[in-house]
């Protein structure tokens, strides 16, 4: 008799999720229908380290590159698994660029060139310090070439920008530069 009620409570359940009961009201969407679809950015994972555009988010140091980076549009490029090399340059770089610069290249029509520059800034592939050559060249993103000087131990790109700091990222790594790279 007990195994004659349990099959009949687990046909009765069976019948009303399968007929679509559910607390929802008919004709009501699920809620990731209703949501634009989004792209590796809008993961939200709280355990894991951080990736490259967490790291920058998070730094009060980088607010003008995340919005670079955001009017650009390359959130979900950067966010993906990569590996990433990315020159990170500060706020103090960027206002080191003639004044209207990176105001005119925010701008949605400039999206072109803002994306390129943004570009030359990241290498597919992870480059620690320790492993930078003198004279070395790297293809980024945009496929032109930075060089890289080494001497005693300072590493420099295109012999102006100087890493200052190095931070890893779960897709990569990010060197902070003093210096916006401009790609020629």
């Amino acid at each position: 008799m007990r195994y004659l009620l349990y099959f009949l409570i687990s046909a009765l359940g069976f019948l009303w999720c399968s007929c679509g009961g559910s607390s929802q009201e008919a004709g009501s969407s699920t809620a990731t229908a209703d949501m634009p679809a989004a792209g590796q950015s809008a993961v939200q994972d709280d355990v894991s380290q951080r990736n490259i555009v967490q790291v920058a988010m998070s730094s009060p140091n980088h607010t003008t590159l995340v919005a670079a980076v955001k009017a650009a549009g390359l959130v979900d490029a950067l966010s993906n698994a990569g590996p990433f090399t990315v020159f990170a340059p500060t706020n103090e770089a960027f206002n080191k660029l003639p004044a209207g610069t990176v105001e005119n290249l925010l701008k949605p029509e400039n999206k072109a060139t803002l994306s390129d520059i943004l570009e030359y800034h990241t290498f597919v592939g992870v480059i620690r310090t320790e492993q930078m050559r003198d004279g070395q060249r790297l293809n980024q993103v945009n496929l032109r070439n930075v060089v890289l000087s080494v001497q005693d131990g300072k590493v420099k790109v295109n012999g102006k920008a100087n890493i200052i700091a190095s931070v890893p990222a779960s897709n990569g790594i990010i060197h902070v530069i003093d210096e916006v790279l401009l790609p020629e």
